[in-house]
């Protein structure tokens, strides 16, 4: 599937990817190297520090989704949506709590994942959400631009 670009033919490296993992710990550098493998094989035109911060977010959302999703999901979904200025990446899940991002608590060991993951999309110019799915999961999402964003 490719996505249509406004004025033209999709540019090469625009499309959709996806692929499925069992919710086990080795999932997660498997979900990593499959990202940038992607985005390497179709030739995205993405810096290397939005690359990296694409990765972290695939991490930490495979390992949240491995970590407290398992028992009512033994698989998770990964998607790869480039477009021509933008990179998405996704993780779904079939359980349904909705995940809230922690506020900084220096005490804790664990939990921040996803304020990490909302933090690194905002510093490059992008957004994350979490969305409900219509069989009940739900789906955590990053879209960040190829470009990094400017800092004045």
């Amino acid at each position: 599937m490719t996505i249509e670009r406004e004025g033209g033919d999709p540019l090469p490296y625009e499309g959709v990817w996806r692929f499925t993992a069992p919710a086990v710990d080795a999932s997660v550098p498997q979900a990593r190297h499959a990202v940038r493998d992607l985005l390497t094989r179709q030739g995205v035109p993405v810096a290397d520090d939005v690359v990296q911060g694409l990765l972290l977010i695939v991490s930490e959302l495979v390992t949240n989704a491995v970590r407290h999703a398992a028992l009512l999901s033994p698989t998770l979904a990964v998607e790869v949506a480039v477009g021509a200025e933008w990179v998405r990446v996704s993780v779904e899940d079939n359980h349904p709590y909705r995940p809230t991002a922690l506020e900084t608590d220096h005490a804790r060991t664990g939990g921040r994942g996803l304020l990490l993951v909302r933090e690194i999309a905002r510093e490059a110019g992008g957004v994350c959400e979490v969305e409900h799915t219509a069989g009940g999961g739900k789906v955590i999402w990053a879209a960040l631009p190829l470009k990094p964003a400017r800092i004045l």
